[in-house]
């Protein structure tokens, strides 16, 4: 009886204990404050099966020293096969390259996350060819758009795709301070936040954008997206927001 109790002690402890790892809390803002679970991770140690690349020629989507590594000259979106429904938190490590190599041109670390295609509700992938990772082939989608450093590493902006082509930028997600362009070769923490209709974005817990969308887009995809760019991207997670 008292090895049964015992184990039965060492299963409930083991338990809590993953079940401690798995909970993580986020504070959103200053009223606001989550506890979410992992519902999914790449470290990118393994392969890019859970992955869909769009991209222009001449570029590249590899994994290099358990790292995802993206060369691009013309246009790039690399698509989670995975859609994520509701509240959701994503976070990832990533590195702009300047290293004096071909692509190396430090600019346009940019996502795309709870996106979707009108023209096909159910399969965003059914236009994967006809997009082919150029920019102007997205604006169809609906989704929300982050652009750090872009127009040569000059300008920041946040905007929300329609679905019919318009992309509105509103003046205050329009960002032209130094503090919100790149550093070469740095490491940079993102932190994205889909809840409730507060979209956010984050860097090195910097806050950059908060929208309150009041139609927001509740499921969807995210996707990578970069143009004549070289970076890395490693450690990335998906949390579910508890309710």
């Amino acid at each position: 009886m008292l090895l049964k109790n015992t184990l039965f002690t060492l299963l409930l402890i083991t338990c809590f204990s993953s079940c401690s790892q798995k909970l993580k809390t986020f504070t959103l803002n200053d009223t606001t404050t989550v506890s979410a679970k992992t519902i999914y991770e790449n470290n990118f140690d393994k392969s890019l099966d859970d992955w869909k690349v769009e991209q222009m020629p001449k570029g590249k989507v590899e994994i290099v020293n358990d790292k995802l590594e993206i060369t691009d000259v013309s246009g790039c979106t690399i698509w989670l096969k995975q859609k994520f429904k509701g509240s959701i938190i994503i976070t990832y490590d990533v590195v702009v390259i300047g290293e004096n190599g071909p692509q190396d041109r430090v600019s346009d670390l940019n996502c795309f996350w709870m996106a979707t295609d009108p023209e096909n509700p159910t399969n965003l992938f059914a236009n994967s060819e006809k997009r082919g990772g150029k920019f102007t082939n997205y604006n169809s989608l609906k989704l929300y758009y982050m652009g750090v450093g872009g127009h040569f590493n000059t300008k920041t902006r946040f905007r929300r795709y329609v679905g019919n082509g318009e992309r509105p930028l509103l003046p205050e997600h329009d960002l032209t301070d130094t503090t919100y362009l790149l550093e070469a070769n740095k490491q940079y923490s993102i932190k994205i936040v889909a809840h409730n209709g507060i979209i956010q974005y984050y860097r090195d817990d910097k806050l950059f954008v908060s929208f309150l969308d009041e139609n927001p887009y509740n499921e969807g995809f995210f996707g990578f997206r970069t143009v004549n760019n070289h970076m890395t991207v490693d450690n990335f997670k998906v949390y579910q927001i508890e309710k």
